[in-house]
């Protein structure tokens, strides 16, 4: 796989570096982690917000069968199933997407990216490792995931699916009437498609298909800009509980720029990705305050409130450069930031971490296809 720090003059040596001390800062610097053991489990913590959510249990797993760390990866998810997992009810099949520090659940409901990232780590762990007794069949439990995420709600009373069952689309929540971008991943939708149920086969690669239109329609064409949550047109929207800045270019739309850059290495993506990419660089590097600063709308005017995660944004903006097939000033300027930034220590450092971590990954060629 294209190893891009390479293409822009960063060796081996000091990219493994920086992957080893990335690693330690979130898995084993006392001062600095937010994995946690707990005898033969362990989790993630969300340091902004002190709770374990899905999206960073799973994260967690996604590292660590990157890095070949098969002991982290079941700890993760001995407490994910333990805690997190919904045996009965209306999100059976599901994991609650928060949980207290001590496994109580804050919420019962789930956010999909987390189902998203269970079902690809552990088809992951299978091919890497090998399926073992329960719980660590991990082929079973990923096609177990994807098939409650596809089917629930096909009969009385059992919940609602994930997906939008008309224009596959992933949903923010099961049966929400809207969307949220960076959950959209149809680079992991085709490989599920190789490993779930046979009867799932079909839709996971025809959501693919929808996804890949769905960002399309999503950025804005002249910044490449997506806001955090959009209806099934990919026009910004704020549900009824919702904050207004969830209509603009905020933390979760981080993710689109990384998804874009993953799905071209993984899969060769689409044409549109390329032009993206450039768009996105291009406004954030004429547009310091965008990527400091000042949120944005997803037209690139300013939004009164501050950037919560500015080393997120600044990783993901100089991934997406994996998604451009030449060398250019743009993507040179934004990897040598990336690869200067320092690592967050602060009480937000979860959310950022995370994904300078993915995006080093990324750009040095090793978040690889298991």
């Amino acid at each position: 796989m294209r190893n891009t720090l390479n293409d822009y003059g960063y060796e081996n040596n000091l990219v493994a570096e920086k992957c080893a001390a990335a690693w330690r800062h979130i898995f084993s610097d006392e001062k600095t982690k937010f994995y946690h053991d707990v005898g033969d489990t362990a989790f993630m913590m969300d340091t902004g917000n002190t709770d374990a959510r899905s999206e960073g249990m799973s994260y967690g797993m996604m590292m660590a069968v990157q890095m070949n760390e098969q002991e982290i990866f079941d700890k993760i998810w001995l407490w994910s199933l333990r805690n997190m997992y919904q045996e009965s009810g209306q999100y059976s099949g599901y994991f609650a997407w928060s949980c207290a520090p001590d496994g109580t659940k804050n919420y019962d409901g789930p956010a999909p990216d987390g189902e998203e990232y269970f079902a690809l780590a552990l088809y992951f762990a299978a091919t890497r490792w090998g399926d073992r007794e329960a719980p660590f069949d991990y082929t079973k439990k990923a096609s177990d995931i994807i098939q409650a995420m596809i089917h629930k709600g096909q009969t009385p009373n059992s919940g609602e699916p994930m997906f939008n069952n008309e224009n596959h689309l992933i949903l923010f929540v099961p049966g929400s009437p809207f969307s949220d971008p960076s959950y959209h991943l149809p680079h992991f939708y085709e490989l599920i498609a190789e490993r779930c149920y046979p009867e799932d086969r079909n839709f996971m690669l025809t959501a693919a298909k929808a996804s890949r239109e769905y960002i399309k329609a999503s950025c804005h064409p002249e910044t490449g800009l997506v806001s955090d949550y959009a209806d099934f047109e990919g026009n910004p929207t704020t549900p009824s509980w919702g904050r207004p800045v969830s209509r603009t270019h905020y933390s979760d739309s981080y993710r689109v720029a990384l998804n874009i850059a993953l799905d071209t290495l993984w899969t060769g993506g689409d044409p549109e990705w390329a032009k993206i990419a450039e768009r996105l660089q291009t406004f954030f590097l004429s547009r310091p305050d965008a990527m400091n600063d000042t949120v944005v709308n997803r037209d690139g005017t300013p939004y009164p409130e501050e950037i919560m995660h500015p080393l997120g944004l600044l990783a993901t903006a100089a991934a997406v450069s994996a998604a451009r097939p030449a060398i250019n000033p743009d993507s040179t300027e934004l990897i040598s930031r990336f690869m200067a930034a320092p690592l967050r220590t602060d009480e937000r450092r979860y959310y950022d971490n995370c994904l300078y971590f993915f995006s080093l990954l990324v750009l040095s060629g090793q978040y690889q296809k298991w």
